[in-house]
């Protein structure tokens, strides 16, 4: 049995839809995982802020824009009149859910179960597709077997032991069709995996039933070397090693979140990113081999501060660092970089919120200078510091670019460079034409 999972765009119409009905035909008896409609959550977070705010004629009027965009969906992918009045009856009854959350306190658990609907809608519409085409679809609720334990975190010894009983209760069926992104809480009560959510529930429900492969359609042709924004001639990296791709997730490369491999790849499944726009494309595979000596790709992160504290205090003391990484702890922010000297730290941040808390408390130990508006360039491929040339390669092409830091050795699989936003093209180009002998300048 393989996994499937679609993303937003690849079921974000009824004509897509379709596409995506003939995908799943050409191999039975596998598990789909479906993510809600394009646009779906967006439209929902919206309803939900209004809600959250007081404002339910805000929300009365999103939700009928939204219910008005599916009302005509069902329309154009039903054939028969049956069909289509059981799935109106459906949506509209789904709204009516979405309208009576406002009624009371609204909460987290009310928006989680708002939220949810984009994903619970669109699993529905294509299995009802399915079986108008006279299909043996059977639709999953993704609650009833994906649920967190008390850390946060999917229960998947739960997942290992429910979902496959859940499986073989329908022996009769051609097709599965469940959610992704959504679950239940420790609680019991609705939640999700947040960002990347419905890829992590496909590598999730692939490592419970032991998968074959797990197919990850999206409307982009698997992950590139380089960013086709920015640089010219790019072109698709045909095998990436879990940790590449996590790299890559991580560092820019929106096609894939870097938690989401993690299931699949202790479970040895690869993963093949695949394009519903042009199927018979080759796309993406990834899994737990490695190419020598190979770099793969290169991916940019923007919005990145720089943080560096000096002081004559670090020079042969311990505890110092500790302290350094508790103030970062304390204010929940995540280090992106690190280098460190005799008597400084330099570390970068993406995530902005706090930082006027962790400067202060910083100066403490010793004197601290921010930079702003910067960019990761990180260059992704077999890194062991034993393959030589590679580094001298990456810095030769980064000579005529200031570069704020580089991290190197913390990982197998990529080198980086911290630089400013506006020496990002510059870079990018640079690398790919020493790295990949492409032509742009």
């Amino acid at each position: 049995m393989k996994v499937l999972k679609f993303g937003g765009t690849s079921v974000g119409s009824a004509q897509r839809m379709k596409g995506v009905a003939e995908l799943i035909c050409k191999e039975k008896g596998n598990l789909v995982v479906l993510s809600a409609m394009s646009g779906t959550t967006n439209a929902l977070l919206e309803i939900a802020s209004y809600l959250r705010n007081g404002n339910p004629e805000g929300a009365t009027d999103a939700s009928r824009r939204l219910e008005k965009k599916y009302l005509s969906h069902i329309t154009e992918l039903y054939s028969t009149k049956e069909m289509q009045g059981s799935a109106r009856e459906f949506i509209k009854s789904t709204f009516a859910f979405i309208c009576s959350l406002g009624k009371e306190v609204f909460g987290s658990a009310e928006e989680k179960a708002l939220v949810a609907q984009g994903e619970l809608m669109s699993s529905r519409m294509l299995a009802d597709y399915l079986i108008e085409k006279g299909v043996k679809a059977v639709l999953l609720q993704a609650p009833d077997f994906l649920r967190k334990d008390s850390q946060g975190e999917p229960d998947q010894q739960y997942l290992k032991e429910k979902l496959p009983q859940i499986l073989k209760a329908h022996k009769e069926a051609e097709v599965f069709i469940t959610q992704g992104f959504i679950c239940l809480g420790a609680d019991g009560r609705p939640d999700n995996l947040g960002r990347g959510g419905s890829d992590y529930s496909a590598s999730l429900f692939g490592a419970a039933i032991g998968a074959s492969e797990i197919l990850i359609w999206t409307d982009i042709d698997g992950m590139h070397n380089n960013d086709p924004r920015v640089v010219e001639g790019t072109r698709p990296v045909r095998h990436l090693h879990f940790e590449e791709a996590a790299e890559l997730g991580y560092f820019g490369a929106k096609i894939l979140h870097p938690t989401c491999v993690l299931p699949a790849k202790f479970a040895n499944i690869p993963v093949r990113l695949l394009n519903t726009m042009d199927p018979s494309a080759q796309g993406t595979v990834i899994n737990n081999e490695s190419d020598p000596g190979t770099i793969k790709a290169v991916a940019a992160k923007d919005n990145i501060t720089a943080i560096s504290i000096k002081s004559s205090r670090m020079l042969l003391a311990h505890g110092f660092l500790r302290k350094v990484f508790e103030i970062f702890e304390s204010y929940k922010t995540p280090i992106d970089m690190i280098t460190t000297s005799e008597v400084g730290v330099s570390m970068s941040i993406d995530d902005t919120t706090q930082l006027k808390g962790i400067v202060q408390d910083l100066r403490r130990y010793g004197s601290v200078s921010v930079d702003s508006d910067m960019c990761i360039i990180c260059v992704v491929g077999d890194m062991d510091w034993e393959n030589v040339g590679f580094e001298s390669r990456a810095m030769d092409a980064m000579r005529d670019i200031p570069v704020r830091m580089v991290s190197y050795g913390g990982s197998n699989w990529n080198i980086s460079f911290l630089i400013r936003e506006e020496d990002k093209e510059r870079a990018l180009k640079s690398l790919s034409k020493c790295l990949f002998n492409d032509a742009q300048g």
